[in-house]
């Protein structure tokens, strides 16, 4: 059986930027099947490389700008953040693509890349926890998580 991480990435302290972390803090509440760690990652995603060894699959958390609604919740692949600038994550993108591509050449191989993510109200006020609108999605945003957890952990 393969191994998924869950990363929940982003910066508590600056409102919505933080939705991933604090989805990850609720997750690691859950059960989940052996096959899974859940983690909070922060904002230090050029290096995390050296976590990806022994995971077939990695499932990130975060805010992503696509131009939506704020709460809109989006899952994408790696080619879709690669190929689709309009469909960003946070400032975090593109240190963990680089990430994977490191975990490639130390590893031999890199994690399958899944992003789930919501668009943020406000990302650029230091404020603990999340703005109205992304918390009215928080707990859609909890359940989407779960289903995509256990259907990339059964996948595996």
């Amino acid at each position: 059986m393969g191994k998924l991480l869950v990363m929940g990435i982003g910066n508590m302290l600056l409102t919505d930027d933080g939705v991933g972390v604090f989805a990850a803090q609720a997750l690691q509440k859950e059960s989940f099947p052996p096959n899974v760690t859940v983690m909070e990652a922060g904002t230090f995603t050029h290096d995390v490389f050296y976590l990806f060894e022994g995971y077939d699959a990695v499932l990130v958390l975060d805010i992503v700008h696509a131009q939506g609604e704020p709460g809109t919740l989006y899952r994408l692949s790696e080619a879709q953040l690669v190929d689709d600038e309009k469909q960003r994550l946070s400032i975090h993108d593109i240190d963990l693509i680089d990430s994977l591509n490191m975990a490639e050449l130390l590893h031999g191989k890199r994690p399958q890349l899944r992003v789930l993510g919501m668009e943020p109200a406000d990302y650029t006020t230091w404020n603990i926890g999340l703005s109205s609108r992304v918390q009215a999605r928080f707990e859609d945003f909890l359940a989407v998580a779960r289903e995509e957890i256990l259907a990339l952990s059964a996948a595996l």
